[in-house]
């Protein structure tokens, strides 16, 4: 009788598992926070997507490895049984393990190979769990056939996958843990970076973004970026520095000429021409004057001579003489610490530019630390409400009048020394519209 070993080969189906310097840039363009959490999380998820498909293919390839180990271990079993109970039925006549001769149930794939005279095995996974036929031709003609249900084994490659699956989760949940640990250390690190660089941009030349993150411990892609940040700000303030002396050179050069001039053009006769040249003179004057008061303060080396001050009292004082058309409104008087001077300085250049390029009646008011300069005319451009004042920028067509540029630069670098903060916005149409500087004193 033909013994191929069909009886584990042919037709097998195992299926799958169930299965202090001018700003550089200003402020505003830097977020007050980097958003620190969308890079910590975005690598927490790729890892653990990672770990995830590698946890499901490992669990895979696991499951049906012992599935089929345990499915082929099964078939040998049950092949030995069938000759055995073979041997038992042919001696004796009778029927052992359960076996039943010519079943109506037997495979037609089993009763194929009976008819071709082959023993063979099967596994019938058409149930909740498989089983395992083996069937061989017998003697007299007819087929000897046994099955058994896979529900013990089964149940072992339940439990393994139920580890498995722990396993998983724990790993899945492990490499999140790390994502979050390496993704906020970054994150992190580059927050640190960001609020180096926005001290950088206001002016602030002591600051260095590398030793902000700590690049000393840590050589990464983040340790070069903030190389280059570094060496972007040092020849920034080199080429800033270098233009600072320029500028103060050829005004400080120009002083002495000028000043010749001033005394002789009050030499002149009395008449219209002179009255011009005066004028114009006056005008040079102021010019070399303002901008080596520019150079100054770019320099970062003017020091405020503080004193208390009763503001509202002081901008009325001072209001009167500089702008007697204007009107002061005190809403909440204060005293504050500030050196008269530079105040009167930023108060006067405010109420010229609001004269000079404004419109209407110009506004004074005293909120507590807060002197707010109003004018009724078409605002401020919108460059400077979006980079702040820059000299030798007179700003839109729209504000009329004439002027360099310098006189809310040197309000700006004059509030910078005092510790006070100038901002500048429109006010809204419905309210009458007009630009509105703001200037915040320390108290």
């Amino acid at each position: 009788m033909p013994s191929a070993r069909f009886l584990s080969r042919p037709p097998r189906r195992v299926p799958s598992a169930r299965s202090r310097l001018p700003r550089l840039v200003p402020s505003a363009r830097f977020p007050s926070r980097l958003p620190r959490a969308g890079l910590r999380w975005k690598i927490s998820a790729a890892i653990a997507v990672v770990s995830a498909l590698v946890a499901l293919a490992l669990s895979l390839v696991v499951h049906n490895a012992a599935r089929v180990s345990m499915i082929n271990s099964t078939r040998d079993v049950q092949d030995e049984r069938v000759q055995s109970a073979l041997r038992i039925y042919e001696t004796t006549g009778r029927l052992v393990f359960y076996a039943r001769i010519d079943d109506p149930d037997l495979p037609k794939e089993l009763k194929a190979y009976a008819a071709k005279g082959q023993r063979a095995t099967y596994v019938d996974d058409s149930g909740s769990s498989p089983t395992v036929w083996a069937e061989t031709p017998a003697a007299d003609g007819r087929v000897l056939s046994l099955k058994t249900g896979f529900t013990d084994r089964y149940s072992v490659l339940v439990d393994l996958d139920q580890a498995l699956v722990a396993g998983s989760l724990a790993v899945v949940l492990g490499g999140t843990a790390i994502g979050v640990l390496i993704g906020g250390r970054m994150s992190r690190r580059l927050g640190k970076a960001a609020v180096a660089a926005r001290k950088v941009a206001d002016g602030d030349t002591e600051v260095r973004v590398r030793e902000a993150i700590g690049g000393r411990r840590v050589r990464d892609e983040t340790d070069e970026l903030a190389r280059a940040v570094d060496a972007m700000a040092d020849a920034l303030q080199l080429r800033l520095e270098a233009e600072r002396r320029v500028t103060a050179d050829i005004a400080h050069e120009l002083r002495t000429p000028v000043t010749g001039l001033v005394t002789a053009a009050e030499l002149l006769p009395p008449g219209r021409p002179s009255e011009l040249v005066r004028d114009r003179v006056h005008a040079l004057r102021t010019l070399v004057e303002d901008v080596l008061e520019v150079a100054r303060l770019d320099g970062a080396a003017e020091q405020a001579d503080l004193q208390e001050v009763t503001l509202g009292e002081f901008v009325r004082r001072r209001v009167r003489v500089l702008a007697p058309d204007a009107t002061v409104t005190v809403a909440e008087e204060a005293v504050v610490p500030t050196d008269p001077r530079r105040l009167e300085r930023i108060l006067g250049n405010l109420l010229a530019n609001a004269a000079r390029h404004g419109g209407g009646a110009v506004e004074v008011v005293v909120d507590g630390p807060y002197l707010r300069v109003r004018d009724h005319g078409p605002g401020f451009p919108a460059d400077l409400l979006r980079e702040g004042p820059l000299r030798f920028r007179t700003g839109s067509a729209a504000r009329s009048g004439g002027g360099h540029g310098l006189g809310l630069t040197i309000a700006t670098g004059q509030a910078r020394v005092l510790g006070a903060r100038l901002t500048f916005r429109n006010a809204p149409e419905e309210d009458g519209g007009g630009a509105v500087a703001q200037l915040l004193l320390p108290r």
